[in-house]
């Protein structure tokens, strides 16, 4: 099956405007790769490009190696899942699933086999004979997923597709969407400006931003190591610090207010006054301006803290601190990022 996707110096313009400039990325068979990044950044772009939707302007999208970038999409061994679902109303489960495999001029009675077992997948065993109408968004979006895995594609390309689904159902999916991709095991290569998301699923992920890469990673280290101040805002909160002509990131979590008792030996620790306050369940968010100049948030649960006590903090004089491998020195713009090949 296979499955290794690599953009070699991949450009595409519209005109006079040049929505991916020449982007570099490697993606394993079998990895969970996600493109993160704003709208119009060129993620969407880039994932129509490898879906045959779109030709590059310049450069190659090789899937196992041969040149793939001015193939006709059906003669590509990869299928998409949108987030608009894209199913056909007046079909139901079973036939919208069966759809791409009739076309194909696949048996009937390989037909059944292959689309049970992708219900059974999808956890959609029962639902055949249900039109597209009568049932809830996640379970279309099952449905599209099983239409797409029926084909036993190389490669999966899923642009938002969780992105019309409430919050909390979002959250479920992605946690299945994961396991459902190291179940198949094939590549899977995701769209979205949900940065959770993104950071919940990916093996890896390339921060898009204005046409170009940022930064290519695990999420760990993408999340706590920022090549610069856009990665560093747009993955996750991050407070950006001046010091001395020096500019570092520090998460918001990694920074504690210490009880007046309590020593700073061995920290990094400042001076200020709490701005504000949010208390969000779980954690309280504190916004403090420092003696020093500028802002830094700190985000700390809830372990015996009541929303009253929480909120009481605001107008305290505070010392925060922090421990020093926790702050990551950053230039204020990068050179984007680009993949060795």
């Amino acid at each position: 099956m296979a499955g290794e996707v690599t953009l070699v110096d991949l450009v595409k313009r519209f005109g006079d405007v040049t929505a991916v400039d020449g982007i570099n990325i490697a993606m394993p068979s079998g990895e969970f790769f996600s493109m993160l990044g704003p709208s119009g950044c060129g993620k969407t772009t880039t994932l129509r490009m490898i879906a045959g939707f779109e030709q590059p302007t310049e450069g190659r999208i090789l899937l196992d190696g041969n040149d793939m970038a001015y193939t006709p999409p059906h003669k590509r061994n990869v299928n998409t899942v949108f987030q608009s679902y894209a199913l056909f109303p007046h079909l139901n489960v079973a036939d919208n699933v069966a759809f791409g495999l009739r076309r194909q001029k696949v048996g009937k009675h390989e037909t059944r086999e292959r689309v049970a077992e992708t219900l059974d997948l999808v956890q959609l065993t029962g639902f055949e004979k249900r039109k597209p109408a009568q049932m809830s968004g996640g379970q279309q979006q099952r449905v599209a997923l099983a239409r797409a895995l029926v084909l036993k594609p190389a490669v999966l390309l899923l642009d938002e597709p969780l992105g019309a689904l409430d919050a909390k159902l979002r959250k479920a999916l992605q946690i299945e969407l994961k396991a459902l991709q190291q179940q198949v095991g094939i590549t899977f290569i995701y769209v979205t400006h949900d940065q959770e998301e993104a950071l919940t699923m990916s093996d890896r992920l390339a921060v898009f931003n204005d046409g170009r890469i940022e930064q290519v990673g695990a999420p760990a280290e993408v999340y706590e190591h920022p090549v610069n101040e856009f990665v560093a805002g747009f993955v996750g909160v991050s407070n950006i610090v001046e010091r001395g002509g020096e500019r570092f990131t520090i998460r918001p979590e990694k920074v504690r207010i210490l009880d007046e008792a309590e020593s700073s030996d061995g920290l990094r620790a400042e001076d200020g006054q709490v701005r504000d306050v949010a208390y969000i369940g779980a954690v309280t968010r504190y916004i403090v301006d420092l003696d020093a100049g500028g802002e830094i948030q700190v985000v700390s649960q809830n372990l015996e803290m009541s929303s009253q006590e929480a909120l009481e903090q605001r107008g305290r004089r505070v010392r925060v601190a922090w421990r020093g491998e926790h702050a990551y020195a950053i230039p204020e713009s990068h050179e984007p990022q680009e993949e060795g090949l």
